[in-house]
Order: structure tokens, then sequence, then C-alpha cells
């Protein structure tokens, strides 16, 4: 018997507006579009949802804004059956990323955060829900200090911290310290370097390569699913998602899952909506019993 693990996610929450095309524009050009979608996101909440979608219980530390994206993003958590009693209104906008995604998957992606940059301070019970909770999942989209001081918590408390460093950028030496697993792309993983080093567990996706694992117990690649890519946005953050709500299996089975999550993203258009259940997933790796959620 395995009870589901218990993930706070802190993080970021969006409106995707989603625009397809043949291709993306270059600079100074103009090319139509061939359709959008308007998809709630955020790298905090994309991966919050994909958590729980592979059977973790799961709470939410974010911050929205006051405007016409208030309603849906509140509802899209709890349609997901995510916890959202930590997230806060705050006044201004919420935060935006605005993505071309050209035909074969790829995508751009700016993004504006809004109200997730005025997420600059944790009260008592965002701290408890941190303590309480198993594993505490991070991105970069909020302010650092706000990762820092989460992390602080949660290492204090037991709590296992996963950080995905991104967007990438200098980080303080006292966050380094608190971060357990960390997961990046390969990308990030070159910018980053060294710091990486004092790690214990690193996790490395190479999108349709697989994920390769670096850890006390020795390194290990894993390959991914082969799948019809339709739309990469979310696929990483269906990986972490899913890594984080499996990761009390130990980092093998963890990361089968984890790549088998985000292959399965990559074949829907729009972020939150591609994310797959634990079925899907188990499904999809012919393993009923690596469903992190299972009982059996």
């Amino acid at each position: 018997m395995t009870k589901p693990p218990k993930v706070a996610v802190l993080g970021s929450i969006n409106m995707d507006l989603v625009c397809t095309t043949e291709k993306r524009p270059e600079p100074g050009e103009t090319v139509l579009g061939t359709g959008f979608t308007m998809v709630p996101g955020g790298k905090g909440a994309n991966q919050a949802i994909a958590a729980r979608r592979s059977d973790a219980l799961v709470e939410f530390l974010g911050a929205i804004g006051r405007d016409m994206f208030t309603t849906p993003l509140r509802e899209v958590l709890n349609d997901s059956d995510v916890g959202g009693a930590r997230l806060r209104s705050l006044p201004g906008s919420s935060g935006v990323a605005t993505i071309v995604v050209e035909q074969g998957g790829e995508n751009s992606i700016i993004v504006t955060p809004g109200a997730n940059a005025r997420l600059t301070e944790l009260d008592d019970a965002d701290l408890e829900t941190i303590a309480e909770a198993d594993i505490l999942l991070c991105q970069l989209e909020i302010p650092v200090e706000t990762v820092t001081a989460g992390a602080r918590h949660a290492r204090a408390h037991g709590t296992t911290v996963i950080l995905n460093p991104s967007p990438v950028r200098e980080l303080p030496e006292e966050l380094w310290r608190e971060i357990d697993v960390a997961v990046v792309n390969s990308g990030e993983a070159d910018r980053l370097g060294t710091a990486l080093d004092r790690i214990a567990h690193v996790i490395t996706t190479r999108g349709a390569d697989g994920a390769d694992y670096r850890g006390p117990g020795g390194e290990l690649h894993c390959p991914s699913p082969k799948v019809r890519v339709v739309d990469t946005t979310g696929a990483g953050d269906a990986f972490t998602g899913a890594l984080a709500a499996a990761w009390h299996r130990g980092p093998e089975r963890a990361l089968a899952w984890a790549c088998a999550a985000g292959a399965l993203a990559a074949t829907e258009l729009g972020a939150s909506k591609s994310i797959p259940d634990a079925d899907s997933i188990a499904m999809l790796l012919g393993d009923p019993l690596l469903n992190p959620g299972s009982n059996r």
C-alpha cells in the first residue's frame, strides 16, 4: 500500500494566449496565423496540475490579478482538483504568456509576469502548507526571494525541495543550499554549468531523446516514448510535475513516469489541456504498477 504524496507547488499561474502558424516570424516579419486559443498555464500551475493528474495530493501557492482572467485561472485549479486556498488575488493584472507554435510543434514564448512578480511574501498559512508537504516544487517565474524563503522553510521541516530553475538566472547561494533535486533541460544545464554540481539529484531533459539522471547512486538514461508531436508547450512542466508525484518511488521509476508524461503532453495543443492523467501514462508504459498513486 502506498499513500499518495503531498506536493506543495510554489510558482506562477498565467493565461496562455496561443497562436499557431506555419512558421514563426523572423524579426520585422509578419506572418498569418492558422489558429488561436486561450489556455490557463504558467509553469507553476502546469506542474501542479501534472502532479495532481499523476495522483499526488497538491496544494498550489501563487497569485493572480484582478482582471478578466481571474475567474478562469481559479477555475482551472478547482476543475483539476488542485488545492487553491493559498492562491491570492493581488491588485493589477494576472500573468500572461504569449505563445507562438509553428507547424511541427516548436514554440516561442513571451511571459509577462503580472501578479506573479508581486508574490513577494509567504504568510503563516503558506509556510504551514509547505511544512506539511512531502515535496515542495518550485520554478523561477516568481521572485527568487520568495522561492528561497519557501525552500528554506521546506528544508527546515524535512520537506524535499525540487527546483525547476526556469527561466534560468543567477541564483543566491542560500537557495542552492536548500535544493534536493534540480530538473533542467539541456540548454539550462549548459548555462548553469558547475552550479549544478552541488545538487544531490540532477535530472536533465532532452526532449524526444528522453532524460538523464545523476545522483548518489550513479547515472542513468531514460528514453522517451515515441509519439506524434503537436505542441511541445508545457511538455517540460508535465514531466516535472509527474516526476514530483513519482519521486517517492525512486529516481529510475520516477524518470520513466516523467518521460511518458512529457511525451504524452506533446501530442495535444495547449499546456494545461494536454497534461496526461495517471492511467494514460501507465498505459503508455505498459505497467500500471508504476502509477505513483496506485494502492495496488
